[in-house]
């Protein structure tokens, strides 16, 4: 008897103001190291929303797993917290690195600071544009429409992007 795991699709954003590049690029490398097929958005330059401060380097990363929510969110707090997050500043501060759940499968989701579909979705470029861009088709578990529509009707003039050739 063969025993098949069943995978859901993951969406991740993935975002660094502090040693972007190099942050950034240990954050894809982690995920890489424990997910199978992992695509990446391209990276996008925007300026911090929320507080002044350097601007981040944002992407997406899709992936498939077996783990739950809960077991996936933990590692990947442990991803951040092992490229010297700081917890103790504010939640509008400076980053070394930013990993959040945005999609798991079309989960709805709201349990203490875990949100799925994560709101930031709806609410900034740097995380619409990048999701659009890999998975343009798939429809928002609470909006009902499909990301790239979303995209197409954002004030994309509001959060500005600059794509950017990064090297990995």
């Amino acid at each position: 008897m063969s025993s098949v795991s069943f995978k859901h699709l993951i969406h991740v954003g993935v975002g660094s103001n502090v040693e972007r590049e190099h942050n950034i690029r240990c954050g894809v490398n982690a995920l890489c190291e424990r997910f199978k097929n992992v695509v990446m958005s391209t990276v996008y330059e925007s300026a911090a929303v929320g507080f002044d401060g350097d601007p981040f380097y944002n992407l997406v990363v899709r992936f498939e797993t077996a783990l739950d929510i809960e077991t996936l969110a933990v590692m990947l707090r442990q991803i951040e917290d092992a490229h010297h997050r700081d917890r103790t500043l504010s939640s509008f501060g400076p980053r070394t690195l930013d990993i959040d759940l945005l999609l798991y499968d079309d989960v709805v989701l709201q349990q203490g600071k875990l949100q799925l579909p994560r709101d930031e979705i709806e609410k900034n470029a740097f995380v619409l544009r990048p999701l659009a861009e890999l998975s343009g088709e798939i429809v928002h578990p609470l909006r009902n429409e499909s990301l790239s529509a979303m995209w197409q009707q954002f004030d994309q003039a509001r959060q500005p992007l600059t794509a950017i050739e990064f090297e990995w």
